[in-house]
């Protein structure tokens, strides 16, 4: 979409359209189970630990679908884009900086994206190791529930069709 259309509100935005997948997201990493069944810090960091494994696992899913989950996962990205930029913002990280600050968390997040794709291809003992590199644990001895319950949800967006997560729900 061009500046001029959105400055005038001539047309919508494509991302809108993934809003409410991108909440649903938000929602999963902030449930309270990843933190108090799983070991997960209930810290900034855990927290964004968590949003981004959630969102990880919705890309990869995405991933099966083609060309369309490719256009959804990068409006995702974008929705991811601009809410961590505005937290960035928030914590007072100015302009000079935000940039450099936003290309190394979409770096960590194209790295957790890969290392959870190879975990969940192969022996679960290579996912628990990316869940200890790439997650802020309380209790990091729990690495294992964090991966079983990731697996279920890894499960459940299996199930989940694309029509479903267009809308923002998961499969129970």
């Amino acid at each position: 979409m061009s500046f001029f259309a959105r400055l005038f509100g001539l047309s919508s935005d494509p991302r809108e359209e993934w809003r409410p997948l991108w909440h649903r997201v938000v929602e999963e990493a902030r449930d309270p189970d990843w933190y108090r069944m799983c070991g997960v810090a209930d810290s900034l960091e855990g927290r964004y630990d968590m949003v981004t494994l959630v969102l990880a696992l919705v890309m990869l899913r995405l991933d099966d679908v083609g060309e369309e989950g490719s256009n959804a996962s990068a409006r995702l990205t974008e929705l991811f884009a601009e809410d961590m930029e505005g937290q960035l913002r928030e914590a007072g990280i100015g302009d000079p900086t935000v940039g450099k600050k936003l290309s190394a968390v979409m770096a960590s997040m194209n790295g957790r994206i890969g290392a959870y794709r190879d975990g969940l291809r192969s022996d679960p003992k290579v996912l628990v190791e990316a869940v200890r590199r790439n997650v802020t644990m309380a209790q990091p001895d729990e690495a294992e529930a964090l991966v079983q319950r990731m697996a279920a949800l890894h499960a459940r967006l299996e199930r989940t069709g694309f029509e479903t997560l267009h809308k923002g729900e998961i499969a129970a």
